[in-house]
């Protein structure tokens, strides 16, 4: 007997560079889409919004912003001291630090305060910039995002029931 595999939705994306493929490893109902729309926090609390989101970030050159603020909400779950030391500098060295790989957008003070404190890392290390990146890509991308042809795209081909 041969076992029924769903292949996973291929999206493309138009960008002024080129086209992006990008696959969902979990295709949203319409109803899932369309309630991306009422608030960024219902857009993030869905995997396949999370990517669609990120792919849109990716095309405006700020995917660090989603990244981050997904180490951190990964890093706050964390228990082992030892363990939260380690993913600390990791996300220090990846997107605080100046000149990091992927350095986010956040004041000197903000900065400031998490580089002095790197050293001795608590669950809570991250919270201020963390509330930063959120309020800004809710104020700034997240509405660019519900125009864009990625969301409507996503809106107008998502299956009505699943």
């Amino acid at each position: 007997m041969q076992s029924k595999r769903r292949s996973l939705p291929v999206i493309t994306f138009l960008t002024s560079r080129a086209r992006t493929k990008v696959k969902m490893p979990i295709k949203p109902t319409r109803e899932e889409v369309m309630q991306w729309s009422e608030s960024m926090d219902k857009l993030l609390s869905h995997k396949a919004g999370q990517i669609a989101f990120r792919s849109f970030l990716m095309k405006e050159f700020s995917e660090e912003n989603i990244d981050f603020w997904l180490a951190c909400e990964d890093y706050k779950k964390i228990k082992c001291p030892t363990k939260l030391a380690y993913e600390a500098k990791k996300i220090y060295a990846k997107f605080i630090k100046v000149e990091a790989p992927e350095e986010i957008n956040i004041d000197f003070t903000t900065r400031e305060n998490i580089t002095k404190n790197i050293g001795d890392p608590t669950p809570s290390s991250f919270d201020l910039a963390q509330k930063l990146i959120y309020s800004l890509m809710a104020k700034d991308c997240y509405p660019r995002f519900l125009r864009s042809n990625n969301y409507l795209e996503l809106a107008t081909n998502a299956d009505k029931s699943q």
